[in-house]
């Protein structure tokens, strides 16, 4: 049940929406799962008008698909939505490395150098809940070292679809256990003030990931995501 002391100053619907979002964005309602209103709202303790309005929104945004007299489901995931994804954080997270590495702050610099140091110590204790909480900040961070505004908001909505790819292809350790170094090649071109270098470094960096879904999608993510059918959606 939701929390509203602490909210109650927002409207209840982008409460309600917020809360849906992030339950789909991390896996906690999986793709394929039947959204009912009347479980929602109970499980939330609100109304249905509130959990009807956020379906509705979380349909435009991609993450919910309503079908005609079958219901609201969280939308799929297919392995060309997640190179689809891939292809655009390619070009504006090696964009916004290359801008961070001219305009990062000291202090920004030491904040990157600490989301590095916590992500690697994730992948060394095998915590998942740790080891994605500290990817998306060290991601996160380079883009906001960026300064840029335009690239920030571009960015925001692309890193939020790629959080729900990361709650399925971390399932596969091979893929991250080498990723600490590839971020910290990242960063050090940041500190060093080296743009192309950086640039370079977090668009290899994305790309190998963007290859990694492609070669071995079908068995990492054991064939649930690899297309847009309704089979085998749970009712929630």
């Amino acid at each position: 049940m939701l929390n509203f002391d602490l909210q109650n100053h927002r409207p209840l619907r982008e409460i309600v929406y917020e809360e849906l979002k992030r339950q789909i964005l991390i896996g906690e309602i999986a793709p394929g799962t039947r959204m009912m209103e009347v479980e929602l709202a109970d499980d939330m303790g609100v109304s249905r008008t509130p959990v009807r309005e956020a379906i509705r929104k979380l349909e435009k945004e991609g993450l919910v698909t309503i079908e005609p007299r079958r219901g609201a489901y969280a939308s799929d995931i297919s392995i060309k939505d997640m190179v689809d994804v891939m292809e655009v954080r390619q070009d504006l997270e090696g964009m916004a490395a290359g801008l961070a590495a001219i305009k990062a702050t000291d202090e920004e610099k030491e904040e990157l150098r600490r989301a590095t140091e916590a992500y690697k110590a994730a992948v060394e204790s095998g915590n998942i809940q740790e080891i994605i909480k500290w990817d998306e900040a060290f991601h996160k961070k380079i883009v906001s070292c960026s300064g840029n505004k335009t690239l920030i908001q571009l960015v925001s909505q692309v890193q939020e679809l790629a959080l729900r790819f990361r709650y399925i292809y971390y399932d596969d350790f091979s893929r991250f256990e080498g990723q600490p170094m590839e971020h910290k090649e990242i960063v050090e071109a940041i500190l060093s003030n080296d743009a192309e270098k950086a640039r370079k470094a977090a668009d290899e960096h994305i790309s190998r990931l963007k290859e990694f879904i492609i070669k071995e999608g079908e068995s990492v993510f054991h064939g649930n995501h690899g297309n847009n059918s309704n089979h085998g959606r749970n009712p929630q």
